[in-house]
């Protein structure tokens, strides 16, 4: 572990996101959250005390301070929500309790509320369960919960009635109900329809009346649950109007500002009126309200246009204890505050807010840097401003924003001069007494890093992955680094500036040589992202972090030494000038503190610092002081001190100058400036001078006045006062009068009431002695009976004595008989029961094995049949598709044949035509019509020879085929054959593998009877011990223990003999090792062929696989075979047709006897076409079924 450690000192900046996140403590005291703590901050003091949150926190999420101001409660998120209560009494805020959900999964507590009187705490879960805890939270106690909402109307607040505990108001988008708790559950005690309504915020002001603020901007009364009256909220009005609404008006105008935090005081209630604005409302004769004034966040003079500070929404208010101070916290995390006691002088019509603390930054810090000659931090931001920190003063010197985001920053050693790294350019600037101010820019875009040298002379900026050396006498650019292949995360001078170290994204670690631009040295690690680096103390190692957790110590481009981390991954490094410790910051937020040289295991100390990752880190020159900035916007001041407490004694003595920078035209505006104040305020000496004189003349004559008006009222005050004295006196004088006569007649009452009461005494008196002396006599005589009675008694008891001690010693004879026949018949009954047991046993096992075997024989037959069942109906399923195939293709031939039919009558009917017409004609031109037919004839024999040739070509195609598909019908046969003998000795080794199951049962419980033998012998064994050190006692006397020898003998040593027990146990437990032997070599032998059948199973697989993809790979060719036939049918039917319109044409120019040879050829032409699409159908059919049967046994 370290000696040095950083204690927690200072912190600038609020967390936002955290409901309620702004309370008072005291009057001087207020709680707010930032980082991963919850900070007390003394306003007159000006210093800080810490409450740190847990480390396996993922984030507050609410706070809530008890009504008596000494518990605070934090809700923290993870992965199972959590409420810690601490006493802020207690100097270092002890934690009190810790409150979970109990058994529920809840992830946040989105806000929370402390009863009146600090004993009860409800907290509201967030979505999807939206559920109210009451607890008692000293005791950890639940008392009850109730459901409030659901993932459409969300709940915002929740609050106690402060003149009630056992009252709560919830209020939320759509939810406005108050719960009672009676009876251990919380019970709705009102239902107003406002469903369409988002409520932000509400407040109690009496014990009926809660007013509720809006999005749309409206203040919605409600009295005892229920909605009565609407609070008229126009800017202009000075009363403010109350009118009644119905529970259905619930729509605001459209550009109304939104009501974000609402708050009840003593005088009224204030509450956030849109953007920056605070109204105030006080009571009024009539039970209604009047808007008294108006406080607004004032614009702030250094900020840009884009973002001005009045357009922030207020988050949170709250007041102190006595109602002197108003403190207010925005959504972008500053803290204002105003003193409500200075209302009645102020007059103003604008009354503004003022910082409670410094202006924080609102978005992530980029850049930190401090310097030698001044107590200065700067820091760079993306929300565009530079801020520079004086953290002696723990106060905010100079800020200023700017159009662009700052990504870095620089300050110069001696404090006057800073470096700023924009998006467009880098920009070296004054730092003025009032103002930061640019005077040379250099063009530099996008630069991330950027850093003085320890002298001051040069600067270096990176540009992407090449780093500018500029000199900041001349302006000029020295030397430009370029090496990284990556962006640069990170660079560092040395403390001679003759060095410079650089790491990035590249995985690499460069040091570079200042004069002559070159590398001295490098480390190259592709698998790592590095994010920082630093020199050690000395300047000969380099340390660096990145993303594989580690922090690594580099010398002579070797990493020397790597301290290994835990989940979380460094993103920030800075080393301490004494070289004592090394500080790193994570992506968690903590900070971590290692000891240097640095050790070879998970050695440090963690801090909880952030909520976000830590951006930058850096130590002051004189070890004083570390400083830490995050992207949760905040920057914070730790001590760094050894264990004891001491500051670190550091060898160099840092002086901080006071000079600052001006320039001569602002002096001399100021000097001028000065000049007309006091002459200004020598005027103004003058003219109050005036009017003062004016004022005690005015005043000397009402004092005269008032001095007039006093003596008079005295003297009739006096005159007044004499008058009440004389009176007083005479009542005096009258009440003395009447009381001594009061007195008389209360003495004669008495002493006639003594008298009466004297004489009843006596009376009373003879009757007591008479009634004594009848006691005396009947005690007497009582005493007399009770002897006779006892005697009596003494008598009959030794009687009953003696005849029930008679019986007493029978019955125990006979209990003793009967104890010992009992006994015999016990033994006998447990042997029988031992042997009658064993028999069943047998028995049963016999009839289980024997019955087991059945089952598995029907279970085998059964598989079978279930297998053989599957089979036929996949057989039964295909066939039935082929039979309805066929019956289609069927169908479609017998339509084809019966168009055909139509076409050869409608062909004979032409013949029939032509005949006719042969008859008719003439015998003229035959010889040209007989040459021309001759020619037809001629060309039709070419196309018959053709289509034969075809014909005979497919034959020869098909033919292969058919015997391919007859093969791959055989190969599938054998396949399924072979999967039937798999399923038979799948099922043989199962059965197998239970008749070894029930082998080990049996074997199991023979092994529990054994193990409950020993343990008999073992108890048998500490007894008979028990009784061998008993005896032991007896060594002194030799009879005794003799006595307790034989005993033990008699006791634990069996009258059988022991040898052939012995000899039989042994020839058992060989019998049972034999046995054991053979069923364990069964179990190898039968886990060896399973293992067999197993391979054998999964090379039939594959195989199956293998064909079954050469299968589809031939279907599918055939398939394209299928495609080319139907394209040649359609050809063939296109040429049919056009050979019909051509005999058409030459059959009415033929003769008779031509006519009829060219009939006899078509009808050949007409047979061969025919045969043709025939054999070509049938063998699409065929193909179509062989198709169906390859995809049924892929199924299969």
């Amino acid at each position: 572990m370290t000696s040095v450690v950083a204690q927690s000192h200072f912190i600038f900046g609020l967390r936002t996101g955290v409901s309620n996140n702004l309370c008072f403590f005291d009057e001087q005291t207020v709680v707010f959250p930032c980082g991963n703590s919850c900070v007390c901050f003394n306003t007159v003091q000006r210093c800080q005390r810490f409450i740190p949150g847990s480390e396996k926190s993922q984030g507050m999420r609410s706070l809530a301070i008890s009504a008596n101001r000494r518990y605070l409660a934090v809700s923290e998120c993870g992965e199972k929500a959590t409420i810690t209560v601490f006493d802020l009494q207690h100097e270092q805020g002890r934690k009190r309790k810790v409150l979970t959900a109990g058994d529920m999964l809840v992830e946040e507590f989105v806000c929370m509320a402390f009863s009146p009187d600090s004993k009860y705490l409800i907290g509201q879960t967030g979505g999807p369960e939206w559920k109210l805890i009451f607890w008692l939270w000293e005791k950890q106690k639940v008392l009850a919960t109730v459901k409030t909402g659901n993932s459409n109307n969300s709940v915002t607040q929740v609050s106690f009635n402060p003149y009630n505990n056992m009252q709560l108001c919830v209020s939320g988008t759509g939810v406005f109900k108050l719960f009672r708790y009676s009876e251990g559950a919380l019970k709705q005690s009102s239902f107003p329809k406002v469903e369409s309504i988002n409520f932000l915020c509400h407040t109690w002001m009496t014990e009926e009346r809660v007013i509720a603020g809006t999005d749309t901007g409206r203040l919605l009364v409600f009295e005892s649950g229920d909605l009565r009256r609407e609070i008229n909220m126009a800017a202009k009005a000075v009363q403010v109007e109350m009118k009644k609404i119905k529970d259905t008006d619930v729509d605001g105008g459209p550009n109304v500002p939104r009501i974000t935090a609402i708050l009840s005081y003593s005088k009224g209630f204030a509450c956030s009126l849109g953007s920056g604005i605070v109204c105030l409302f006080e009571k009024n004769e009539e039970d209604g309200y009047r808007r008294s004034k108006e406080i607004q966040i004032p614009p702030d003079p250094y900020s840009n246009e884009l973002t001005p500070a009045e357009s922030q929404e207020i988050d949170t208010m709250c007041i102190s204890p006595a109602e002197e101070t108003l403190a207010i916290s925005t959504d972008r995390g500053q803290l204002y505050s105003f003193s409500l006691s200075s209302l009645e002088i102020n007059k103003e019509e604008h009354i503004h807010f003022e910082f409670l603390l410094q202006p924080f930054h609102s978005k992530s810090i980029t850049g930190l840097s401090v310097c030698i000659r001044k107590p200065l931090v700067a820091t760079s931001s993306l929300d565009h401003s530079v801020r520079i920190w004086n953290y002696d003063t723990k106060v905010l010197e100079l800020y200023k924003e700017f159009q662009e985001e700052a990504y870095s920053v620089a300050l110069h050693p001696t404090g006057l001069f800073i470096l700023v790294g924009f998006s467009d350019k880098l920009r070296l600037m004054n730092l003025l007494i009032d103002d930061i101010r640019t005077f040379k820019e250099f063009t530099v875009r996008g630069c991330r890093e950027c850093a003085f040298s320890h002298g001051g002379h040069m600067f270096a900026a990176v540009n992407g992955n090449v780093i500018h050396i500029y000199s900041v006498t001349y302006f000029e650019n020295i030397l430009n680094l370029k090496g990284h292949n990556g962006k640069v995360r990170g660079i560092e001078w040395s403390l001679d500036d003759s060095r410079l170290v650089s790491c990035g994204m590249d995985g690499a670690v460069y040091e570079w040589n200042t004069q002559t631009g070159k590398r001295e040295s490098e480390s190259v690690l592709k698998s790592c992202s590095y994010t920082d680096v630093a020199f050690s103390s000395d300047c000969k190692t380099i340390l660096a972090v990145g993303t594989d957790l580690t922090l690594k110590e580099i010398q002579d481009c070797q990493v020397l030494r790597e301290v290994p981390g835990d989940e979380v991954a460094h993103t920030a490094v800075a080393v301490s000038h004494s070289g004592r410790v090394v500080f790193t910051g994570t992506s968690s937020g903590t900070i971590r503190a290692i000891k240097y040289p640095l050790p070879l295991q998970k050695e440090w100390i963690m801090y909880q610092a952030h909520c976000g990752p830590i951006t930058k880190m850096v130590i002051t020159f004189d070890d004083q002081f570390l400083f830490t900035v995050s992207e949760d916007g905040c920057l914070l001041m730790w001590k760094v001190i050894d264990k004891d407490g001491r500051e670190l004694k550091s060898s160099r003595q840092i002086i901080h100058t006071e000079e600052i920078l001006v320039t001569k035209s602002d002096l001399e505006e100021k000097t001028q400036n000065m000049l007309e104040l006091k002459m200004r305020l020598e005027e103004l000496q003058m003219e109050n001078e005036y009017q003062l004189r004016l004022k005690d003349m005015s005043y000397n004559e009402k004092m005269k006045e008032l001095s007039d008006k006093f003596t008079q009222q005295i003297e009739s005050l006096k005159t007044t006062q004499q008058i009440m004295k004389t009176e007083m006196e005479k009542q005096e004088r009258e009440h003395q009068k009447s009381s001594a006569e009061l007195t008389v007649k209360n003495s004669k009452e008495m002493k006639d009431l003594e008298v009466s009461y004297s004489q009843k005494l006596i009376v009373e008196h003879e009757r007591y002695q008479d009634l004594q002396q009848k006691n005396q006599r009947m005690q007497e005589d009582y005493e007399k009976q009770l002897k006779d009675a006892e005697e009596r008694k003494v008598q009959s008891l030794q009687e009953l004595t003696q005849l029930y001690e008679a019986k007493l010693q029978e019955k125990t004879q006979l209990l003793v008989q009967c104890q010992e026949e009992a006994q015999q018949q016990i033994r006998e009954f447990k042997e029988i029961i031992k042997q009658v047991e064993e028999d069943e046993e047998r028995k049963i096992h016999d009839i289980q094995i024997k019955y087991e075997k059945k089952l598995h024989t029907e279970k085998e037959i059964n598989t079978n049949l279930k297998g053989e069942t599957g089979l036929m109906t996949q057989k039964f399923y295909s066939l039935q598709r082929q039979i309805d195939d066929r019956c289609t293709d069927i169908n479609k031939l017998k339509q084809e044949r019966q168009r055909l039919l139509g076409l050869i009558r409608s062909l004979e009917s032409d013949i029939e035509d032509l005949k006719r017409q042969i008859s008719g004609h003439e015998k003229t031109n035959q010889d040209k019509t007989i040459s021309g037919l001759k020619k037809k004839n001629q060309e039709l024999e070419k196309l018959k020879f053709v289509l034969d040739f075809q014909l005979n070509e497919l034959k020869k195609q098909t033919e292969p085929q058919q015997d391919d598909i007859t093969e791959k019908k055989e190969r599938i046969h054998q396949l399924e054959e072979e999967l039937v003998q798999i399923d038979h000795s799948n099922t043989q080794l199962k059965l197998a593998v239970s008749d070894l199951r029930l082998k080990l049962r049996t074997r199991d419980k023979e092994m529990h009877k054994e193990m409950q033998k020993v343990k008999d012998l073992e108890t048998h064994l500490q007894r008979l011990k028990s009784d061998l050190h008993n005896c032991v006692g007896f060594i002194q006397d030799p009879r005794k223990l003799k006595d307790s020898v034989q005993t033990i003998y008699a006791r634990y040593v069996p009258q059988t003999d022991g040898a052939e027990k012995s000899s039989v146990d042994e020839d058992i437990q060989r019998a049972f090792g034999r046995h054991r032997d053979h069923l364990e070599r069964t179990v190898n032998s039968l886990k060896t062929r399973l293992a067999k059948s197993a391979e054998e199973h999964e090379k039939v697989y594959v195989k199956i696989m293998k064909e079954n993809v050469s299968l589809i790979t031939e279907i599918n060719e055939l398939r394209k075979e299928l495609r080319l036939v139907r394209t040649q049918v359609k050809d063939y039917k296109v040429q049919l047709a056009t050979f019909k319109k051509s005999n058409k044409f030459l059959s009415t120019k033929l003769p008779k006897n031509n006519m009829d040879g060219s009939i006899q050829r078509s009808s050949q032409v007409k047979l061969k076409i025919s045969l043709f699409l025939s054999l070509h159908f049938g063998s699409f059919i065929q193909y179509y079924s062989i198709f169906l049967l390859f995809k049924l046994k892929n199924e299969v």
